[in-house]
């Protein structure tokens, strides 16, 4: 007998009895529960603004300005950006799907390729990256928190002291303000989150471009960096930076590859949650990066005498602006923006992920506290210290090993079990999802060969062109594996449509 429903759109969810059953599961508090049918409300509009406050973050802004350090002229940095980002779309895509018709998160569906138990191996190898993005961020919101303060407080920075580790105390301060703000909006839930979001995205996008406009003005035009031409006067001079560039920037979103059912469980169907994503994912990615350079550019005119480090931080550059109210009204579009990408891309995801380790002890808030002290103690300020550092170091590494997880849930879900998953089983201690003990050695060993292939460059040189591909090594060779050893060691479990069907699920012709 089935124990899920099947809606005319394509969307399953649990019947009740079952839902009361797996309610005494281990694996199963509320919320990583499904998603019902009647909460999912998320329209096209949502997914986009969600998509546009997310890429209206301070990396963006600054993401040119390490292609253009490397050597490349504007029009190449921005076109690496927009190839980088549609690149990264396809797998954002193909594992949102769950979401929205299981209305599973994202350390949920994972049960599905890697166990119950054994998904928490991708579930905390996403969780740690994001609490390092975590702190970055909010390590660039207390930033602009501090400078707002010192355009109105007189004394700003010397108010509490002279600090230590190479900050004033009310720079420390800006940044614990900042946490807490994060952390206040995870507590108050999803709904905040949206509404945040929905407001959040066109107010930044306004007012940055107000910001552009002023910048242009005060330039008298376009200034030296849009002149400049690229330092490869060949292909073969060009192909080496290139290549690492573009791996960085599909590793900028590889962490939302992964996680997107975390949002796309309260979509109202498939085609509004993919238009909403289609439409602002690489439009919004390539037009704020443009805003950068177009700012930067203009910034070299007006103010000669900065730093060529400090003229791609929009903080120390609008900190340089003469009237409070500007730098104030400046200052507080960069908190929001940092406020909504920060909790959208680097909180929800890992809050579900610790949750998931231990369902009957983590909640998605006390989640959201364990990301943010970890944050804290990846010291962020050390890993903002060289520009070009976090992208040709930070974002190039961690996305093999995010490539891999991506490779083996997209096999599994389109290839291994075409799009049919029995939910209530991915709840159950004993079930289809259960393989070894909790665990499916055969993500697992695809895993670790997507990350042995994507990281071996760093310790022979002779394959170093295997880590500047880190994303696409790690995704095909974990895709492959993993459809492999599905095919040629099938896990004994149930793993047949007619099977599935006896498990539990409603088979779909979706």
């Amino acid at each position: 007998m089935s124990e899920t429903i099947q809606h005319e759109d394509g969307r399953v969810e649990l019947k009740e009895v079952a839902e009361a059953e797996i309610r005494r599961s281990p694996l199963y508090n509320e919320d990583l529960a499904p998603v019902p049918v009647g909460r999912r409300t998320w329209t096209t509009y949502n997914y986009a603004a969600l998509w546009v406050s997310m890429a209206h973050c301070i990396p963006t802004y600054m993401m040119a300005s390490g292609l253009i350090s490397a050597g490349m002229n504007w029009w190449q940095a921005l076109v690496t950006i927009l190839l980088g980002n549609v690149i990264v779309l396809a797998p954002i895509l193909l594992n949102s799907h769950p979401g929205t018709k299981y209305g599973i998160p994202f350390p949920v569906f994972a049960r599905a390729a890697y166990g119950t138990f054994g998904s928490n191996l991708p579930a905390l190898m996403r969780a740690i990256v994001a609490c390092g993005w975590f702190g970055i961020q909010a390590w660039i919101g207390g930033q602009a928190i501090d400078v707002l303060l010192k355009a109105v407080v007189p004394g700003w920075h010397t108010l509490l002291g002279a600090g230590f580790g190479g900050h004033t105390t009310t720079e420390w301060l800006s940044f614990l303000v900042f946490w807490a703000m994060n952390i206040y909006i995870i507590y108050r839930g999803m709904d905040l989150l949206r509404s945040v979001e929905n407001w959040a995205a066109p107010f930044v996008l306004v007012m940055t471009a107000l910001l552009v406009a002023w910048a242009l003005w005060r330039a008298g035009g376009l200034g030296h960096i849009l002149t400049q031409p690229s330092h490869f006067k060949t292909l073969g001079e060009f192909w080496p930076i290139f290549i690492p560039s573009l791996t960085a920037m599909i590793g900028f979103w590889a962490t939302l590859s992964l996680n997107m059912p975390d949002f796309t469980r309260f979509g109202r169907s498939q085609r509004e949650q993919a238009v909403g994503q289609v439409v602002a994912l690489p439009s919004t990615m390539t037009i704020f990066a443009a805003m950068g350079v177009l700012i930067t550019s203009a910034a070299m005119v007006i103010y000669p005498d900065m730093a060529a480090g400090d003229v791609w931080d929009p903080v120390k550059l609008v900190g340089r602006f003469e009237h409070p109210v500007i730098v104030a009204v400046s200052m507080f579009t960069v908190v929001v923006a940092t406020l909504s990408v920060n909790i959208a891309a680097n909180v929800v995801s890992p809050a579900n992920d610790f949750a998931n380790a231990f369902p009957r002890l983590i909640s998605f808030r006390l989640g959201g506290l364990i990301t943010g002290i970890i944050g804290i103690l990846m010291q962020p300020w050390r890993l903002l210290a060289d520009p070009s550092g976090y992208i040709f170091s930070w974002l190039l590494g961690y996305s093999g090993g995010l490539g891999s997880i991506a490779g083996v849930l997209i096999a599994d879900y389109w290839l291994v079990r075409r799009k049919r998953l029995a939910l209530a089983d991915l709840y159950r201690q004993r079930g289809v999802y259960t393989y070894t003990s909790g665990w499916n050695w055969r993500a697992v060993v695809a895993t670790l060969l997507g990350c042995f292939f994507a990281w071996v460059g760093l310790l022979v040189p002779a394959l170093r062109v295997l880590y500047d591909y880190a994303w696409f090594v790690g995704f095909g060779v974990a895709f492959a594996a993993h459809y492999g050893l599905m095919k040629l060691a099938p896990p004994a479990a149930p793993d047949t449509v007619a099977d599935e069907a006896a498990a539990g699920v409603a088979v779909t012709a979706e």
